[in-house]
């Protein structure tokens, strides 16, 4: 019996009090849609970023004096190893080929030569985790020691920036969802708590009558419930609006902005959020009052 009362009395107030509530809907919606634009920024970032990983690779040179026996023996030692992922082995004529490839157009720098200058070489592509600056240096100084290695190289400060971008992305997100929580948090709290001020002499009416706190609250929280949900649903309509009015308009100026995806998470995610921060928020409002 106390929650539907609580569920009529909570509508009954938003439709009393609905232009405060509306209010507070849309800037709670402002807020989560910031939230979700960020998200959606950073998402295809890390999307980005989740693809650097697999275009990073070392090439470890080998000696002019390897034999194919000591070539296979370096493929072995490198397929055993956990942090590689993957190997291509280039030879000597096919790195010349390469070259050749390279320089069509400057073709006339290689006339002359008597013999192949470039050494034999192997790829090697590190998994995600082993991709930064620290790990790539410990791995290569390991690679320098296998017997037929003349040396190694490997793009440091390419690893390393790989590495602190996911790390940026990472705290980026976290600090900016911390940031407009506590936003929409306060926005319930301030809306919940002139709703209160608002009900005063309904509130002591039922107190009068025997009611609980836990009776009076109720509604309370469902209201902030409803205005947090409420702006998550707005902040999704106007994030897919966000994200149509880019990807259609803009596209046609700037192609790989088709590119970009939209997490299809937030459908779920930004409501429930909105909901939580909404409950959290009154919750605040109503345990610092005394009834």
């Amino acid at each position: 019996m106390a929650m539907p009362f609580s569920f009529k009395s909570a509508f009954q107030s938003l439709y009393r009090e609905k232009w405060i509530n509306i209010l507070s809907i849309f800037t709670v919606a402002s807020s989560l849609l910031i939230v979700t634009l960020v998200v959606f920024s950073l998402y295809n970032l890390e999307l980005l970023a989740n693809r650097l990983p697999d275009r990073f690779s070392m090439i470890v040179y080998l000696k002019d004096t390897v034999s194919e026996k000591d070539v296979q023996d370096v493929l072995d030692t490198l397929k055993k190893r956990q942090d590689v992922s993957g190997l291509k082995y280039i030879s000597r004529e096919s790195a010349l080929k390469e070259l050749k490839v390279a320089l069509k157009d400057a073709s006339h720098v290689l006339e002359g030569l008597e013999e192949n200058p470039l050494a034999s070489s192997v790829e090697v592509k590190l998994k995600t985790d082993y991709v930064s600056g620290t790990a790539a240096a410990l791995i290569s100084e390991e690679l320098k020691k296998i017997p037929g290695v003349n040396d190694v190289y490997y793009g440091e400060k390419i690893a390393e920036a790989i590495h602190l971008l996911k790390r940026s992305i990472q705290n980026i997100s976290i600090i900016i969802f911390l940031a407009i929580s506590m936003g929409v948090i306060f926005v319930t709290y301030s809306t919940v708590k002139i709703l209160f001020y608002r009900k005063k002499d309904e509130i002591e009416i039922l107190k009068l009558l025997g009611a609980t706190v836990g009776f009076i609250r109720a509604p309370f929280l469902i209201e902030g419930g409803i205005i947090g949900f409420s702006g998550g649903m707005l902040g999704i309509l106007g994030a897919f609006l966000f994200y149509f009015g880019v990807t259609y308009r803009l596209s046609i100026v700037i192609p790989v902005i088709k590119t970009l995806v939209f997490p299809l998470e937030i459908l779920i995610a930004l409501p429930l959020t909105g909901l939580v921060l909404g409950i959290i928020g009154s919750a605040i409002a109503i345990g610092r009052l005394r009834f």
